[in-house]
């Protein structure tokens, strides 16, 4: 059944305002000069818009689950009048399989891994997996605690503060993120340090074995 998209509603959220620019300055960094890229969990809008008008080789597919949201990418969607993004689909990652046509070069999510339980992580993975290109990656963005160092204290009182709202999210380990994707047959090349005390992993497919 096909979701029915509000009326163009925009919202804008101070913190992908914040991040965007700095985000985007890895993009440009890791992705080739062309490609089509997934946007898992889009929420506002604000980073699909100014991704795909600062990426003009790529075309970008946002989705989300949420009817608002999508209202709010469609929006920003009308604003940036970017030919490469492309109007907004729902997707909900623990639907499998996604209703998205592969094979995508690039599959960016952001913040959601901590505000959704813990098998979004998985089914993130896997979808991933099944959609990227053989020399596709999956860039997420995001807090994580981090074994061996010292959690910062903005994101333990944040972890605090979304396991109140609900039992379900919070700030995963890295190292779990990790295992996840390998299950999954992806591998972490990079991590990058970010401002705010984020983090941006970028993974891509695991080598076959020799022989």
């Amino acid at each position: 059944m096909s979701t029915v998209i509000p009326p163009p509603i925009r919202q804008t959220s101070p913190a992908a305002e914040r991040n965007k620019a700095p985000i985007l300055a890895v993009l440009q960094r890791v992705l080739p000069e062309r490609g089509a890229a997934l946007e898992i969990a889009a929420g506002t809008g604000q980073h699909a818009a100014h991704f795909a008008a600062h990426l003009p080789g790529w075309t970008w597919q946002p989705t989300d689950p949420d009817a608002a949201a999508l209202s709010s990418i469609a929006a920003w969607r009308a604003q940036a009048d970017v030919p490469g993004l492309l109007a907004p689909q729902q997707l909900d990652v623990l639907a499998e399989p996604w209703p998205v046509a592969g094979p995508v070069d690039a599959v960016y999510c952001a913040n959601m891994i901590h505000i959704a339980p813990w098998a979004c992580c998985g089914a993130l993975m896997r979808g991933a997996a099944r959609l990227l290109s053989p020399g596709g990656q999956l860039i997420t963005y995001g807090p994580y605690f981090v074994d061996g160092e010292d959690p910062a204290p903005g994101n333990v009182a944040f972890d605090a503060d979304l396991r109140q709202r609900n039992p379900a999210w919070g700030v995963r380990r890295l190292g779990d993120v990790v295992d996840a994707a390998r299950d999954a047959g992806l591998v972490l090349h990079e991590r990058v340090a970010m401002p705010a005390n984020n983090l941006v992993l970028v993974f891509r497919r695991a080598c076959a074995p020799a022989g």
